[in-house]
């Protein structure tokens, strides 16, 4: 990997998407995560999430398969508590708190299906001024942007949050 000074410089220039959803989750949702973190990555995109199993890890897996980059802001204080794919843990030691920073982290939001969590981290996004799309469940809440599919929620996020271009 090039550390140099210009791309890391481009790397935190990067728009980047939080997505959130179940530390847990049947085969079809993690399928769906998977693609959605692959196709965000080709579409020059950068991760965050909360670094752990379930959604997080599929969608960090996708990303990885297209050689994005995926950042994990975790809730304890070991950066090695963290899935395999994610590119660059964050240990926070706040436990759920840390949603605030998934959220505040991305410049779009896009929630995959999801628990008690992602609902937490969606009303903060909400909140703090960020569109968020959902797939499932909460799709039909107020102020959020349903998609139908990884496809839909693709376009979503270049429209509201186009990828970043070096000049």
């Amino acid at each position: 990997m090039d550390f140099s000074k210009a791309s890391l410089d481009s790397l935190a220039r990067q728009t980047r998407v939080s997505v959130i959803g179940a530390g847990s989750c049947d085969e079809n949702v993690g399928a769906q995560a998977r693609e959605l973190g692959a196709l965000l990555a080709e579409a020059g995109y950068v991760i965050v999430c909360g670094g752990l199993g379930g959604v997080m890890e599929a969608v960090c897996q996708g990303a990885s398969s297209r050689g994005g980059i995926s950042i994990g802001i975790l809730p304890g204080e070991n950066r090695n508590a963290v899935n395999e794919y994610v590119t660059l843990p964050v240990a926070t030691s706040l436990s759920h708190m840390r949603n605030y920073l998934v959220v505040i982290n991305g410049d779009i939001v896009v929630a995959v299906e999801g628990e008690t969590g992602t609902l937490s981290e969606l009303a903060l996004a909400l909140k703090s001024g960020r569109k968020v799309i959902a797939l499932g469940r909460y799709s039909s809440m107020e102020s959020v942007i349903p998609a139908a599919d990884v496809h839909e929620a693709l376009r979503l996020v270049k429209q509201f949050a186009p990828p970043y271009k070096a000049t």
